[in-house]
């Protein structure tokens, strides 16, 4: 069931209907700065976003003091021998937390990390984080499913189409989403991210029931748009979600 805690029921239902902004950037991105994610908040917020979603505890910390919006924070570490990023251990869960963000995302996806699933981290950290709220990033319906039963407060198929078996996807499976709304969305809050470039596609998901939508690339992703105007343009000879998928 939804979490019944009256702080956390605020902080999620100040998210509802609206734009949660991703503001990221890599230190190999052509955009990258210092600056630059708060930059990305500020206008998400002078745009009327709903929330923000970051990277690192210092990014989240830098935004945490010019944003007053709710924060969904993570923690990207790549490691050797595991394709398992988001936030991928406990340590990174607290830094996250303590950095400022309101809600912890992390991979509970299938992929394996150090022996074992990424999906066993969820319960580890609402154990040792039980103020905090927890956003499942998954790919398939089946994650999602053992991520509500693991207690997650908030579930998106954030990882569709960055695990092996979803890949080669382009575009967000929105009957597969309209699905887990119907099924899941009395249980946990369901927020649409992932392959959403526009719009009239954040209303399609509010309407198949998402609580908010996420729309990261996008928005803030200036180098990513162009490679994707590009790509078509040259006839799709240079795959641009290639080169998206190196650091998502």
């Amino acid at each position: 069931m939804k979490t019944t805690d009256a702080r956390k029921r605020e902080i999620l239902e100040s998210l509802k209907g609206g734009l949660i902004v991703s503001c990221q950037v890599q230190h190999d991105d052509p955009i990258y700065s210092e600056e630059m994610p708060v930059k990305m908040a500020e206008a998400a917020q002078w745009a009327g976003a709903v929330g923000i979603r970051a990277n690192s505890p210092e990014q989240i910390r830098a935004i945490r003091e010019v944003v007053d919006l709710p924060i969904i924070g993570l923690y990207k570490i790549w490691q050797e021998g595991t394709d398992v990023f988001i936030t991928p251990t406990l340590e990174a869960a607290k830094q996250v937390y303590e950095a400022g963000a309101d809600i912890i995302a992390l991979d509970c996806t299938d992929q394996m990390i150090n022996g074992r699933e990424a999906y066993h981290l969820l319960p580890e950290v609402k154990e040792a984080l039980p103020e905090a709220i927890i956003f499942a990033d998954v790919s398939t319906y089946e994650e999602a499913k053992r991520a509500l039963e693991l207690g997650a407060d908030v579930i998106g198929p954030t990882l569709y189409g960055y695990t092996r078996q979803t890949k080669d996807i382009e575009q967000p499976d929105l009957r597969e989403f309209a699905r887990m709304c119907r099924d899941f969305g009395d249980q946990a809050y369901l927020i649409m991210e992932g392959h959403i470039y526009t719009p009239e596609d954040a209303i399609k998901c509010l309407y198949l029931g998402a609580h908010a939508v996420v729309v990261g690339s996008a928005i803030t992703r200036p180098h990513l748009t162009a490679k994707r105007f590009v790509d078509l343009i040259s006839g799709y000879q240079n795959n641009w979600r290639e080169e998206e998928r190196k650091k998502h």
